[in-house]
């Protein structure tokens, strides 16, 4: 599975919206990986987040694989929304 989402925190993907996505995804077991200029990184990294640099306005792909993939992609969109980071394309 794979969607896109439109970075809108001002500070793009830096520490606390990094943290809120690897805290989401990290009890799943799903492979998670998350793609910005044709870099992918493991969504469970917060050091590979960061390291990403996604800025305000950026559009990222988010892909996983695994049993629970539906319920992932639920739980990102989720807290995207609700905590300001970003929005599905």
């Amino acid at each position: 599975m794979k969607k896109m989402f439109k970075i809108t925190a001002p500070e793009g993907l830096h520490a606390r919206p990094a943290a809120l996505l690897v805290t989401a995804v990290t009890p799943f077991e799903c492979d998670v990986q998350l793609t910005y200029k044709e870099k992918s990184v493991n969504l469970k990294s917060i050091m590979g987040v960061m390291a990403q640099g996604v800025a305000p306005g950026s559009t990222v792909e988010i892909s996983a694989v695994g049993p629970d993939a539906e319920k992932l992609f639920q739980t990102i969109t989720e807290v995207m929304v609700s905590k300001g980071i970003g929005e599905e394309c």
